[in-house]
């Protein structure tokens, strides 16, 4: 079944992309009813996640926190600061197979992995 490509796919893609940082769904949506203001939150989200699915955004997923949608499609890592919340990339060489490295997944068929580090960023170490 081909998928189909809508006007408001191109939206949000072309959003996340000119926000380029990792943006949460209501970043996206903010960005997008500006112009469009008759757009429903229901669309970005929804569009957000088959994006996601196809590909074309990578979802970074946040414990105890939102979803990011990352404009980057390239294997790499994630550092979120644990005081403003703020998701950036880690300049760091991917590990490849890392999944081939555990010794016993106690009978659960690992399908893909994340790694987030945590960290303070700049701005918050000058708040300090």
């Amino acid at each position: 079944m081909q998928k189909r490509n809508t006007i408001q796919k191109k939206l949000v893609v072309d959003a996340v992309r000119e926000l380029h940082c990792h943006a949460t769904a209501d970043d996206v949506y903010e960005l997008i009813a500006k112009e469009h203001p008759t757009i429903g939150k229901g669309t970005v989200y929804r569009n957000l996640m088959i994006l996601a699915e196809n590909g074309e955004i990578k979802r970074v997923e946040i414990p105890n926190g939102a979803d990011r949608f990352d404009h980057t499609l390239y294997e790499h890592y994630h550092v979120r600061c644990i005081k403003c919340g703020g998701v950036y990339d880690v300049d760091m060489d991917a590990l490849p197979h890392l999944e081939n490295r555990i010794h016993d997944t106690h009978g659960i068929k690992i399908l893909d992995y994340d790694i987030l580090f945590k960290g303070i960023c700049p701005d918050c170490q000058r708040e300090q």
